[in-house]
């Protein structure tokens, strides 16, 4: 009895009429939000398996350059390979060649950021999304070709590869801001963002099959071509930017999504106050606090393995096995703390936030702190070390992450989508950090150097964090585009009425906010 009430309550406060009724027909009943979610993840996922599907498969395609590429992350085949196990053809590419190959998704990744930050306001995630799909699926299927028709075609094809790419961090944007509810935040960015690692998994132990069978690596493009065509499909035809015109969303679903957000956060038109966004300080800080987690994380995926080999001293074939341990870790501890960010009663959202950006963000910084000078002769301890910090780095989604959709609401994606040029900039910092300060990869004071500058930047990050940290909504969400063209309005009639003395210094301050 109590449960109809609640739900007679529920449909009571559904915001906005519908002029449909709600299928009945369905298996999700009022958690269809969580299969949009499931099926967004399993689209990213998609696209980021795609590009880095070169990483592995760059082992069957072209023999080891002398001195080794440290951006390809992770080597967990032998160093040769057996081309007569197929017909696939092997290549001789140099170490620039394979350096080429990366830096080509990166300037494609970068690149498409503000266009596909654009597209998502004015057309919203369902074609948009869609067509980053095509984008990705298209490029990838035509990679064999283009590698055997000649070098330049095959790095077109990965910055096609790099600019669906870009289309990643917004569309988790537009997710959070319009199928989670405030209180699942957290959760849907904490499964969103895993995607990154999920695609490593599946990736590189079905790549290292398929590299050794019959079908050689060219067929792991041509699957990985077709999967990506299939999900997008059902991306298509279940996705809808707005949860009130979909038949499997229910009434009760419709008000939980809905419930405490404001009409502009609902509505969300195609309309975004750049430059209120950009002058507002906790948005910067959150794209400070993202800039220093992921390129911590990324050198640490793009230099683990060279420090292993090279200052641990470890085998290549241990090295790619340790290597395997962070990703493990990684994915449930951040569903894990996705789910507590959004449960915890007992604190308060903001000191929530703090909590876990702290654990994000200043505990790897306390990590890169001790393991530059943990002895060489007791590597055991480096490798919990780096495990440690890849489990760390899983708290993010209940730290900067939610605090920018919280803060941004319906502009999140804009917010969430500037991560992904921060992440493209990594690429290029890395490298030039070690060309700095790393001339020996033997010698472990030379890494130290940059694991105390990492540290340092960590710190630096989550001490601004914690100053600036709120659950609240920006000024800036909480007006229409009309609302704002108002505000801009009687901003232009401030100066008369200040003359006349007809406001005070509390409403010029308001509108003044309200008009930047």
């Amino acid at each position: 009895m109590t449960e109809i009430n609640e739900q007679s309550e529920s449909l009571a406060k559904v915001p906005f009429k519908r002029d449909f009724t709600p299928s009945r027909v369905t298996t999700f009943g009022n958690r269809y939000r969580y299969f949009i979610l499931i099926l967004g993840w399993l689209c990213l996922t998609s696209i980021s398996s795609n590009m880095i599907a070169l990483n592995f498969t760059l082992i069957c395609m072209s023999p080891p350059a002398v001195e080794g590429i440290s951006f390809v992350a992770n080597y967990t085949q032998k160093d040769t390979y057996d081309s007569s196990l197929n017909h696939a053809p092997v290549f001789d590419y140099t170490a620039r060649d394979k350096a080429m190959l990366q830096w080509s998704v990166a300037v494609g990744s970068m690149l498409g950021t503000f266009p596909f930050s654009w597209f998502y306001t004015r057309y919203g995630a369902r074609h948009v999304l869609f067509a980053a799909g095509m984008i990705s699926s298209f490029a990838t299927a035509l990679i064999p070709l283009a590698a055997v028709e000649g070098f330049n075609y095959f790095l077109a094809l990965r910055f096609l590869q790099g600019v669906a790419y870009s289309a990643d961090f917004a569309a988790m944007g537009v997710l959070c801001s319009r199928w989670a509810s405030l209180k699942q935040n957290a959760l849907f960015i904490s499964v969103l963002t895993c995607y990154s690692p999920l695609s490593t998994t599946i990736t590189n132990p079905i790549a290292g099959m398929i590299c050794e069978s019959r079908f050689g690596w060219p067929m792991v493009y041509y699957g990985h071509s077709v999967v990506c065509v299939i999900l997008f499909s059902l991306w298509i035809y279940f996705y809808n930017d707005h949860p009130r015109v979909n038949q499997f969303v229910s009434d009760i679903e419709l008000e939980k999504i809905n419930r405490n957000k404001s009409e502009a956060h609902i509505n969300m038109d195609r309309f975004i106050p750049y430059k209120a966004i950009l002058t507002n300080r906790l948005v910067w800080v959150v794209w400070f606090n993202a800039f220093v987690d992921l390129f911590s994380g990324m050198f640490l995926l793009m230099y683990q393995p060279s420090y292993f080999k090279y200052v641990l001293n470890y085998s290549v074939e241990k090295t790619g096995f340790l290597g395997a341990l962070p990703s493990l870790s990684h994915m449930p501890l951040k569903f894990l703390f996705g789910y507590c960010s959004d449960k915890l009663k007992c604190l308060s959202e903001r000191n929530k936030m703090i909590i876990f950006n702290t654990v994000a963000v200043a505990l790897p910084g306390v990590t890169y702190l001790v393991v530059g000078f943990v002895p060489q002769e007791n590597p055991v301890y480096v490798v919990i070390l780096f495990t440690c910090m890849h489990m760390f780095f899983s708290a993010g989604g209940g730290g900067f992450y939610k605090c920018g959709t919280l803060c941004a609401r319906q502009y999140s994606h804009f917010v969430i989508a500037n991560i992904q040029f921060v992440k493209c900039l990594t690429l290029f910092i890395g490298p030039a950090l070690m060309s700095i300060f790393v001339t020996d990869e033997t010698v472990q004071s030379q890494w130290t150097k940059i694991f105390l500058i990492l540290a340092v930047a960590l710190f630096i990050a989550n001490i601004l964090f914690c100053v600036e940290a709120t659950d609240k909504p920006a000024e800036f969400t909480k007006y229409s585009r009309d609302e704002w063209k108002q505000m801009k309005r009687k901003h232009n009639l401030l100066k008369t009425e200040k003359e006349n003395g007809d406001v005070s210094l509390e409403q010029q301050k308001k509108i003044l906010i309200c008009a930047a």
